[in-house]
């Protein structure tokens, strides 16, 4: 399964909200779509749900054109949208069989659906309690379960974790890994950086409605930076630590901040390790030594301009 992105392009009056984007994703992946608020991340995950029409350009799931067999693509694509339900007087058990009779499922097939979903999505324990009654963390999972409800192929999450709890997001995390090991296309878009950092194998990052930057992360961050920062604390004064530093080949940026001092060393572990060696060597009793590169928030910031339309 693959959904994808060609040139797509959706304005309001005469303003573009998307103008030109073009990605993919697979079944088995999740794929992490960020930008600033405005960027056309809604706008574009409506258009793929069939929610919205494209201006111009295509979007296909499996093949199939989301403006010429819309229907056919709502067959295959479960879509989480940012707002929760706000229905007081259902339970949980109602509002997920109202949407599976809806979906079109009958008899047995109905109950086996709902009854899956419940247990899936850890809901089974209050199934019989009312909407209104439910915390935002509980009621996330009612809208998974209902883009759930008949198995689709590709899911659409728009801000899934805004509002939860630590708790509710990692669990939120592990049912999404658990959705890929399940060969689900997952496309989810976050402003929870190092929680999609962890879940995804790609990112797109869009601002103003274009691509800046698209790909794994791995390879993002080794485009982004060929520098990466190490942090050493060593017994003793810090002074003389950051005269040898400085004083060492492909070492740059050396700064004392308390009692440790960051530096950034080019090229991979080997150089790290060498460094470490010549401190040591210089009669250094190095109590820390930690590498960290470039991460998915470090990327964002340094491509993104904060701008929208």
């Amino acid at each position: 399964m693959k959904v994808r992105v060609e040139n797509l392009h959706k304005l309001f009056g005469t303003t573009p909200a998307v103008d030109g984007i073009s990605f993919e994703f697979d079944s088995g992946h999740v794929f992490g779509f960020v930008g600033p608020n405005g960027a056309g991340k809604t706008t574009t995950m409506r258009i793929i749900a069939t929610l919205d029409e494209p201006t111009a350009g295509h979007v296909f799931v499996n093949g199939v054109s989301v403006v010429e067999e819309p229907e056919e693509v709502r067959r295959l694509v479960g879509y989480v949208p940012d707002s929760l339900p706000a229905h007081t007087d259902i339970t949980v058990h109602e509002y997920l069989d109202f949407f599976g009779r809806a979906y079109g499922l009958r008899g047995a097939k109905l109950r086996q659906a709902v009854e899956s979903v419940e247990e899936f999505t850890n809901l089974t324990g209050i199934r019989e309690k009312l909407l209104r009654a439910l915390s935002k963390g509980m009621k996330q999972r009612v809208t998974l379960g209902r883009a759930l409800i008949y198995d689709p192929d590709v899911l659409i999450l728009d801000e899934p974790a805004a509002g939860l709890d630590p708790r509710a997001r990692v669990e939120l995390r592990e049912l999404l890994n658990l959705l890929a090991e399940r060969k689900k296309a997952i496309l989810i878009s976050s402003h929870i950086l190092t929680e999609l950092s962890e879940m995804c194998n790609g990112v797109v990052i869009i601002e103003r409605g274009r691509i800046l930057e698209t790909g794994t992360i791995d390879a993002l961050v080794k485009k982004r930076s060929a520098l990466r920062t190490v942090t050493v604390r060593a017994l003793g004064p810090s002074a003389k630590l950051v005269e040898d530093l400085m004083l060492l080949p492909g070492v740059e940026n050396v700064r004392p901040v308390g009692t440790e001092v960051y530096f950034e060393v080019s090229g991979e572990d080997e150089q790290a390790s060498e460094v470490l060696g010549q401190l040591i060597g210089k009669g250094h009793k190095i109590a820390e030594f930690k590498q960290s590169r470039a991460d998915l928030e470090d990327i964002f910031m340094s491509v993104t301009k904060g701008g929208v339309q």
